[in-house]
């Protein structure tokens, strides 16, 4: 097949991700900060806690990518104040692929899908990316509204509450015998109410919904509070409640209109596995989006598409798929790129409970 590569173009990586994203579930984080695009990074546009704009440390822009192995496969990986990722199809995989083309093997589509799926990973983990930085916002480690990622000899930070003003006003930290963990003394509804009040008597909007993980969940479902409310409103006693239960009669108490429970994972940069909601935290967040998930637009947009001598696609908003050969070995590189940064604008209406110590 003369034109094997056109299997592996950007355009068609598109068109069959559009077509899986249809089936999949969408991370949280894209309804509370919804994706929108603009020209470069200007982070002057981008808001932190009281409007400010966001802080950030200087880091190197242009970079060569560096190569780093992957069993079966080869990838670029580099890391900057954008993400870029991605993968080649050497010689040797492209007389495979041509031998089960040109013989009409059986298990052509299956080694086509395989490098398909590659691709979609490189996607899946761009995606990966927004919703770590989201996360890191919206359960800001004791209370340091910031976005920190190191990998690849790079420190990336930026400070969304440089003043310390939203730590001050929005963020409970949970001690002694108030912590959660403490079934027969914690006060939930105190808890959440302390932290709406707050928010309401200042000026702003009042949180509707609690997001927490399942583990943060489960001391709700020990708590005596949740349980003797529980037995007020029901008339019985119960040594063990449903998960219905639970919410019920913290929705109801706290005057909340829902729990979301997020238990997504990803691995790091070390393939480690993290979850992106914390042990231990809830954020009590105002219905509507709270912020926007801002792309720039990468070198590849910017500088290769059009210009021949690359091939470029944009899916997820910002997120550049492009095709490059290399002629001498003939190798053919697929990367995903991308340059994206959280604005924050609803912070102030957003509430943060550490609730175990």
């Amino acid at each position: 097949m003369d034109k094997w590569m056109d299997l592996f173009s950007p355009e068609a990586i598109a068109l069959l991700w559009t077509e899986a994203e249809k089936t999949q579930v969408p991370y949280l984080g894209t309804g509370l900060f919804p994706a929108r695009k603009q020209a470069g990074l200007d982070l002057s546009w981008l808001k932190g806690a009281s409007g400010l704009p966001i802080s950030l440390m200087p880091s190197t822009f242009d970079a060569q990518a560096t190569y780093r192995d992957r069993i079966g496969v080869e990838k670029l990986g580099t890391e900057m104040p954008f993400f870029r990722e991605g993968y080649k199809i050497k010689e040797k995989d492209r007389q495979e692929l041509l031998r089960v083309l040109s013989s009409k093997d059986p298990y052509v589509q299956a080694v086509i899908s395989h490098i398909y799926q590659d691709v979609q990973d490189l996607i899946k983990g761009a995606n990966v990316v927004p919703e770590r930085m989201r996360m890191q916002l919206l359960f800001a480690a004791n209370g340091n509204l910031a976005i920190q990622i190191k990998a690849n000899g790079v420190d990336y930070t930026y400070n969304y509450d440089p003043n310390g003003t939203w730590k001050a006003k929005n963020y409970y930290a949970l001690s002694g015998n108030n912590t959660w963990d403490n079934a027969s003394t914690a006060d939930p509804f105190e808890d959440v109410r302390k932290a709406r009040d707050g928010i309401r008597d200042a000026g702003g909007e009042v949180p509707q919904y609690a997001i927490m993980n399942s583990v943060t969940f489960r001391l709700l479902r020990k708590s005596e509070a949740i349980k003797n409310r529980f037995l007020t409103t029901n008339g019985r006693s119960v040594a063990y409640l449903k998960d219905s239960d639970v919410k019920s009669v913290f929705l109801d108490t706290t005057e909340l209109s829902g729990i979301m429970l997020y238990d997504n994972k990803y691995r790091d940069e070390n393939k480690v596995v993290k979850s992106f909601v914390p042990d231990g935290y809830v954020a009590l967040v105002p219905g509507g989006a709270i912020g926007s998930t801002v792309y720039g637009t990468t070198p590849e947009e910017a500088d290769l598409m059009g210009s021949g001598e690359a091939k470029v696609s944009i899916v997820n908003t910002g997120v550049a798929i492009t095709q490059t050969v290399d002629p001498h070995p003939v190798n053919l590189n697929i990367y995903a790129s991308e340059i994206v940064l959280p604005s924050y604008e609803g912070v102030d209406n957003v509430a943060l409970l550490k609730v175990t110590a």
